[in-house]
């Protein structure tokens, strides 16, 4: 396969570019040259709906007229203080009574990462369930819920036992699993339980090859073992995939599980794929559309870029042909 090529640079393939990108996501110095970037704020729009509450609730509300659903996340992980682990908490609540005072609430789910509740900081896992908990808590009471994203290795025994603690009093709280893990088979075993709700993506984080795989194909392979397995338990699962071929086989194993089409949804980001996400919930599927927010887009972005050729292609393109 040819090396994809742009004006005069050389781009070189993702696969190998993948693990620098993710590796830039954690740098200062790439998150100061890549906001500087003449082409970034074209490519940023794309994948971020807005800055603000203001800015993400007419998409709400746009998403709804489709017939999709939302989950929505304020971005900003990499957080160094307590004190910014409350004003994370308190943005989801704003979130929350704005959805609540709009009817939006059965529409819009809340997709948190515990990193950016206070996990990764000095008694971090208390901390994040502190935090967590009233946004929980405030989801429940308009008639949604939360869905606890994963992140790298490191953070996923806390991140479920935050799940399994918070679902003692909120059972419809939900988690994520990653398929390039190789835990991830067994997790799926545990969590493919009644009342629970697992979202399934291949995983966006550097990881070593000890716990990971790293070709694509196994990957697929892994995404679809899992899919079998949720499909086959008895929770809820969720498809959080844009690969046409892996969206066709997890139709498969739906149907072949006997589930209904209310009993199961398939998830995309937004900006990606979108005459898709109309096209699926058309045809009846639950189709809900991750929607990122926030002034702090860096990690999330960068992930987006390692995620797939065409994001890369398409930033590299802004950038030559900006200024």
């Amino acid at each position: 396969m040819p090396t994809p090529q742009v004006g005069a640079a050389v781009i070189v393939e993702v696969p190998v570019l993948a693990p620098v990108i993710l590796a830039a996501s954690r740098s200062d110095k790439m998150r100061r040259f890549v906001s500087a970037a003449p082409g970034t704020k074209q490519v940023v729009d794309r994948f971020i709906a807005g800055e603000t509450v203001d800015q993400v609730i007419p998409i709400v509300q746009d998403a709804s007229a489709k017939g999709l659903e939302v989950t929505l996340d304020v971005v900003g992980e990499d957080i160094t203080t307590v004190e910014q682990s409350y004003a994370a908490r308190d943005a989801y609540l704003e979130l929350i009574d704005r959805l609540k005072a709009l009817g939006l609430g059965t529409k819009a789910e809340m997709s948190v990462k515990l990193s950016m509740f206070g996990q990764a900081l000095e008694g971090g896992h208390e901390l994040a369930l502190a935090n967590v908990r009233p946004v929980v808590e405030a989801a429940a009471a308009i008639g949604t819920t939360v869905t606890l994203d994963a992140e790298d290795h490191t953070t996923l025994d806390s991140m479920f036992a935050i799940h399994e603690e918070l679902r003692k009093d909120f059972p419809q709280t939900g988690c994520v699993i990653q398929a390039y893990l190789f835990r991830t088979e067994d997790d799926a075993r545990r969590l493919a339980a009644a009342g629970s709700r697992v979202r399934i993506v291949k995983g966006a984080y550097k990881e070593p090859a000890s716990v990971a795989y790293l070709d694509k194909a196994e990957i697929d392979k892994a995404f679809v073992r899992i899919v079998k397995i949720l499909m086959q338990g008895e929770g809820y699962p969720m498809i959080g995939s844009h690969d046409p071929r892996l969206i066709a086989i997890s139709q498969e194993l739906a149907r072949q599980a006997g589930r209904k089409l209310d009993e199961y949804e398939f998830q995309m980001l937004y900006g990606i794929r979108s005459d898709e996400h109309v096209r699926l919930a058309a045809e009846g599927h639950r189709m809900r559309v991750y929607t990122a927010y926030g002034t702090d887009w860096y990690g999330y972005f960068m992930r987006r870029l390692a995620e797939k050729p065409a994001n890369l292609l398409f930033f590299a393109r802004s950038i030559l042909t900006t200024g």
